[in-house]
């Protein structure tokens, strides 16, 4: 029996599971009503330490999209070696983000928190000093481990925080790797227009060192381990098939789609998440728990991520463009990058205003109609953006509506995630569901560029997307979202103790 505690340390001694997460949350309320006046004033500085780490993140992930027409000459190399520098980070992050998220349940969430941040200041500390290729792609990969400090840190927020606080600081949390990513944009291209292109990395490192020192300054150790040890086999087979997957996403347009390259790492990975699926369900303690994935809650939501990601990345690929081509054009906007950026901005701010509407949404009506609204206000904006192009005005708005769409979806997700997994795996679920993310931004970024590249005319001695493809563009988006509207249909509504339905059902192994 001491060994069973060990290694499930929210299961308490002689109680069912059925019992023990109303007694973990009875504990973990005693615990912080001892906390007294002193820890919760310490706990005041915890969601705003963990956002600001979630947005340093963002951040580093946009900080080369103003240089990423000029990465070729800047480091000497042709445009497709040039295109794995972005890519690097897009493997990486993708491969960081679940692993990060298991290693932070076994042992310390912050400790793993700090890792990543670790990795970023690293990474872009290698980037800073490099003009070449492989030492820019190995910071940039280097780069993308940081990602995991996303859902790591929703996951100390549910160790850490009473029920009252717990809503709006996850919502909060949700919306910074939108908020960072809207935000640094305008930024970066200030930086990339008035100095050297490698300060926008020194900048990165030492945005990175600052949330490293404010983590472990303010935000505790969370208690909760998952006894047992980590999955290493699991690690390779889940990293070596989303290498596959999103190589033949990221790269597809360029190598082809029929061409034998691309389907074979298509096959590849469904062949290897085949096996790493079979071998994940032999194991006792997985990296991945595939029976807690499939539960209908968790599946759901993560399938609607998927196209909550693919609608996001449509408007950071579209505005800028349409702001930043000539009026020479007819329908371009005639603006600079660092206008463009500001354009863009709002909707990084409308992502941080709107999260604790949507926590006031998942209180009063659950976290469903929450990821709901989000993804009816989403396809609106897209629906509304293919006539609202001729002004910076129109594209101000439409970036703010699509701000408040993803906001709201984003902050609705770890509440449904968390609300059907077992505490001691939140780590890993958060991990997943932002993976989710990933791939749906991965595809949208090949999906609207090979629409982009398609539908464009000759403009001097370059080719320029045409407003059909814009247009077809945004189509694609709000599709994605509508998509994702109809998967959230079928997530399980509010149980009758007022919680999400599906933590019901997980809790009590439905």
């Amino acid at each position: 029996m001491t060994q069973a505690r060990d290694a499930a340390p929210p299961l308490i001694a002689g109680t069912s599971s059925r019992q023990a997460p109303q007694q973990e949350a009875d504990a973990h309320g005693g615990q912080e009503a001892a906390r007294g006046s002193d820890g919760q004033r310490h706990l005041k500085g915890v969601v705003p330490v963990l956002a600001f780490a979630g947005i340093s993140v963002a951040v580093m992930q946009t900080l080369l999209v103003p240089v990423v027409a000029q990465l070729p000459q800047l480091l000497r190399t042709t445009t497709s070696d040039a295109a794995w520098v972005v890519t690097a980070t897009l493997l990486s992050g993708a491969v960081a983000t679940p692993v990060m998220g298991r290693l932070g349940d076994l042992y310390g969430k912050r400790r793993l928190i700090l890792a990543s941040l670790g990795m970023m200041v690293l990474g872009s500390l290698v980037c800073g000093f490099s003009s070449t290729l492989v030492p820019m792609v190995t910071g940039r990969t280097l780069q993308g481990f940081a990602m995991g400090a996303i859902p790591l840190g929703v996951s100390i927020m549910r160790d850490e925080l009473p029920p009252d606080r717990l809503g709006p600081a996850m919502a909060f949390m949700s919306s910074s790797l939108g908020t960072g990513g809207a935000l640094g944009m305008p930024i970066a291209a200030y930086v990339a227009q008035h100095t050297d292109w490698h300060v926008l990395f020194f900048g990165s490192a030492g945005i990175g060192a600052l949330a490293m020192v404010l983590v472990r300054t303010v935000v505790p150790e969370s208690p909760r381990r998952l006894g047992g040890r980590f999955d290493f086999p699991g690690a390779l087979g889940l990293a070596a098939g989303l290498v596959a997957l999103l190589l033949a996403i990221s790269k597809g347009a360029a190598w082809g789609w029929g061409s034998a390259t691309t389907l074979g790492l298509f096959a590849s990975s469904l062949v290897i998440f085949a096996g790493w699926g079979v071998m994940e369900l032999r194991l006792s303690q997985p990296l991945v728990d595939l029976r807690s994935t499939v539960r209908r809650q968790v599946l759901l939501t993560n399938l609607a991520s998927i196209t909550v990601g693919l609608a996001f990345y449509a408007a950071t690929l579209v505005l800028p463009q349409l702001l930043q081509l000539p009026r020479s054009t007819g329908y371009g906007l005639g603006h600079s990058m660092l206008v463009a950026g500001m354009c863009v901005a709002p909707m990084g701010l409308a992502m941080m205003l709107v999260s604790k509407l949507s926590a006031r949404i998942s209180d009063t009506r659950g976290p469903k109609v929450s990821l709901m609204t989000g993804l009816v206000i989403l396809a609106v904006a897209y629906l509304a953006g293919t006539a609202l192009m001729g002004a910076v005005w129109q594209v101000v708005i439409i970036a703010v509506l699509i701000g408040f769409g993803i906001g709201i979806a984003y902050s609705a997700m770890p509440a449904l995630i968390l609300g059907a997994v077992d505490p001691s795996e939140s780590g890993a679920a958060n991990g997943l569901n932002t993976l989710m993310r990933s791939i749906g931004t991965s595809t949208s970024s090949a999906v609207v560029g090979v629409v982009l590249a398609r539908m464009s005319m000759p403009f001097g001695d370059a080719a320029v997307p045409t407003p059909a493809g814009f247009r077809v563009s945004f189509l694609i988006a709000a599709g994605a979202a509508l998509t994702g509207l109809l998967i959230a249909a079928f997530l399980p509504g509010r149980g009758r103790d007022g919680q999400a339905g599906a933590g019901a059902g997980a809790r009590t192994g439905e």
